[in-house]
């Protein structure tokens, strides 16, 4: 599987997506984005700006040209609800929050 197939099911997967709720957003039949995320065949460049649109992703990030694939994605993903939770903390739960984010950053460093 090539690099675009693997960033469109990886993102679909992100997104809890199937395969054919992904050909509905972008408007293409199942069997038709089933080739591209397999890697079969390749989209034309107004059928990738559709499936970009449904993934709410660039063409860079499908494409691997900005650097961030599924990891870089998965770790944004966990800082975006590490500060989520921190906004809904209690002063005293933040704080408690901060000195475990502390004691791992010292683990870590060991």
């Amino acid at each position: 599987m090539d690099l675009l197939a693997t960033n469109l099911r990886a993102r679909a997967h992100e997104l809890g997506l199937s395969d054919a709720e992904v050909a509905r957003r972008a408007g293409l039949g199942a069997r038709r984005y089933g080739f591209y995320a397999t890697g079969d065949r390749e989209p034309d460049f107004q059928t990738f700006v559709s499936i970009c649109h449904a993934l709410d992703t660039t063409p860079n990030t499908l494409l691997g040209f900005d650097g961030e694939g599924a990891d870089s994605r998965k770790r944004r993903k966990l800082e975006q609800k590490l500060t989520a939770t921190g906004k809904l903390l209690s002063d005293q739960g933040l704080r408690l929050a901060a000195d475990h984010a502390d004691l791992i950053l010292r683990y870590e460093a060991e």
